[in-house]
């Protein structure tokens, strides 16, 4: 191939770049967006929000490979390629993805809409005490402190709230598409309402009325939403370590309150809940926190509706429910 010939196909491949990347801004400044929205999502939840509310209008992603346990996760460089060819990339809040601020640094906010899916949500404040039962069911605090509780989306009324939100940015970058992003959220916003509904007749006939976890702090939303005490053996962090007295106050609490079993969690490796369950001869049963999901489960397309109904049937066993 000639040296003009060369030079030719590289000037018509970089003006058909240059050409796209201006398109790319215009749309994003606009706010119109043809063909299928790009949309990336760093967790579980808002993954299966956003496929909801985008329907056949959205391309949605999971930033998260199957599997991971999310605390731990750090992008890589091919996740940041990734997200600067999105239209829209969704996060839980800053508490749960502390790595979100770097990611901000390094995304094209001119093209990309950054949604922080907590907008309006009231976080729930931990303290010291909350993981070994000294207010597991505290009044929602909004908090800017590292203490906040970042497990929002297990309160289904914040996520409603989370549901709306992405809806609104679905809007901005496509409002061609509004009337149908407005139907999926509204049909989804309903389908978490019954299950709310489902959540409080059930969970209202059960004879225990505390929770114990024998893993890190999930389910204090979930708990204070249904009226229920909740002690787990460590904090937020799932590398934390519980301390001699954390488990001897946990086998107390089992013992004192007649609970037959200890809740667990998806991700983890059950190794603390199975010495506390062992030696309190209860018995393990597993809550989805629904941070992530399995290759198997992605791949059978695994709501997180039908995530919390499995969860529903663990705690009403657990809670020796009528």
């Amino acid at each position: 191939m000639s040296l003009s010939r060369s030079a030719g196909i590289f000037m018509i491949a970089l003006t058909l770049i240059t050409s796209f990347s201006c398109r790319s801004r215009e749309d994003a400044g606009s706010g119109m967006r043809t063909g299928k929205l790009k949309v990336v999502t760093s967790l579980f939840p808002v993954y299966d929000f956003a496929r909801a509310v985008g329907g056949s209008n959205a391309e949605v992603t999971l930033l998260l490979p199957p599997g991971v346990e999310p605390h731990s996760f750090e992008p890589k460089p091919a996740d940041m390629v990734k997200l600067n060819s999105a239209d829209i990339f969704i996060y839980t809040n800053r508490y749960m993805e502390p790595w979100i601020g770097d990611i901000m640094k390094s995304v094209d906010g001119s093209r990309v809409l950054i949604v922080d899916a907590s907008r309006g949500v009231d976080f729930l404040e931990m303290t010291d005490g909350d993981h070994t039962g000294e207010g597991g069911t505290e009044e929602s605090v909004r908090t800017a402190e590292k203490n906040a509780d970042p497990h929002i989306w297990l309160d289904f009324s914040n996520a409603q709230i989370m549901v709306e939100t992405i809806r609104d940015a679905f809007i901005i970058k496509a409002p061609q598409n509004r009337e149908s992003y407005r139907k999926n959220a509204e049909g989804y916003r309903k389908e978490l309402d019954a299950l709310d509904r489902k959540y409080r007749e059930s969970l209202s006939r059960c004879r225990k009325k505390t929770m114990v976890d024998g893993g890190h702090y999930t389910f204090g939303y979930l708990a204070r939403r249904y009226g229920l005490a909740y002690i787990a053996a460590y904090g937020f962090s799932p590398d934390a370590e519980p301390t001699a007295r954390d488990l001897a106050r946990i086998s107390g609490i089992l013992g004192r309150e007649g609970l037959k079993h200890l809740f667990y969690e998806e991700l983890l490796t059950p190794r603390v809940a199975r010495t506390i369950a062992r030696e309190t001869g209860t018995s393990l049963l597993r809550l989805h926190g629904a941070h992530n999901v399995s290759r198997e489960e992605l791949r059978r397309g695994t709501t997180f509706p039908e995530l919390m109904e499995k969860n529903l049937g663990q705690l009403m066993t657990g809670l020796q429910c009528r």
